[in-house]
């Protein structure tokens, strides 16, 4: 075997049969040619069928080396076990050389968040007297009233509103569909952006299904929703690192703080796993203390000796 040629194969299967985005295949492709890289550079007789778990020990090194962080680190094995996991069930291996290499351990970084107060401060920045600003307050309010991907929001279609009925369809990773419900503020936006000044400008052929377009009629790109989203919170005064995700964590945030169901949070934002919903869960200082001193008699007896 090969490597580019069992990578080529491994690209098809998954745009065809994960139906993973572009984006997506060419994070796995990434993280497969660094593997190429390394043993071009220190094993260049090893072939995919060769690998042993030296060669992987020594790829994590030399991806520490070259300044690569744990969390990538742990995304790269993930993505050469994928990798591996094609061959097996194609039947071009017997064994998985990557069975039992785990990834570097890694904490787990809890994401940035904005209060309601910031959000409600970024909101106000738009101005909805002009066509951009009430496309980009709608997108805005669609992110973190549905939790949304970049992705989702790009790709969302006229025909997937429901707004009559208080929800939206959306197609998210490995095309996997769901259905979720939208706020009232975020269904008035939509309404007037897409009813108002959307009518008014022209489409490009193929782009009338899609929600949210730019001047030249065509839709919106990542970046672009990436620069309203931080314009909009360098217009607000907020010194924190922002991007559309931080709306979807925020969101998530806010409705386990409420007391929402942690299933119907991993459904609304579609996660394959609760495990990944969970970190959704931390708890402030101010609950965890009132918390001890309730129930804690030692930690009880010291706080009334201090007043």
């Amino acid at each position: 075997m090969e490597w580019q040629e069992e990578l080529s194969d491994f690209t098809e299967y998954l745009k065809l049969q994960r139906g993973l985005t572009d984006n997506s295949v060419r994070a796995y492709r990434g993280d497969i040619e660094k593997l190429i890289k390394y043993l071009s550079e220190e094993h260049p007789e090893v072939k995919p069928e060769m690998l042993e778990t030296q060669h992987l020990q020594g790829f994590i090194v030399w991806l520490s080396e070259n300044k690569i962080s744990p969390r990538t680190q742990t995304r790269i094995v993930s993505g050469i076990k994928s990798f591996y996991k094609n061959l097996i069930l194609s039947e071009k291996l017997e064994e998985d050389p990557t069975e039992q290499f785990q990834p570097p351990k890694i904490g787990r970084k809890l994401p940035t968040i904005l209060s309601v107060e910031e959000i409600e401060a970024m909101e106000a920045t738009f101005n909805t007297n002009k066509y951009d600003g009430v496309r980009n307050r709608a997108i805005m309010e669609t992110i973190y009233s549905c939790g949304l991907r970049v992705s989702e929001l790009t790709e969302l279609k006229l025909s997937n509103l429901h707004l009559d009925k208080g929800y939206i369809g959306v197609e998210g990773k490995g095309r996997k569909e769901r259905v979720i419900p939208i706020g009232e503020k975020a269904g008035l936006y939509i309404n007037e952006y897409v009813n108002g000044m959307r009518k008014t400008q022209k489409i490009t052929e193929g782009m009338d299904d899609f929600v949210f377009l730019n001047r030249s009629g065509n839709k919106l790109s990542r970046i672009m929703i990436f620069n309203i989203i931080k314009e909009a919170a360098q217009k607000a005064g907020i010194d924190k690192v922002i991007s559309p995700h931080t709306l979807r964590h925020s969101f998530a945030t806010h409705l386990v703080d409420g007391g929402a169901n942690l299933r119907a949070v991993q459904q609304m934002l579609g996660h394959e796993s609760i495990m990944t919903t969970e970190i959704y869960t931390h708890l402030d200082d101010t609950y965890l203390r009132s918390t001890l001193q309730q129930h804690h008699p030692y930690l009880d007896d010291e706080e009334q000796d201090k007043e």
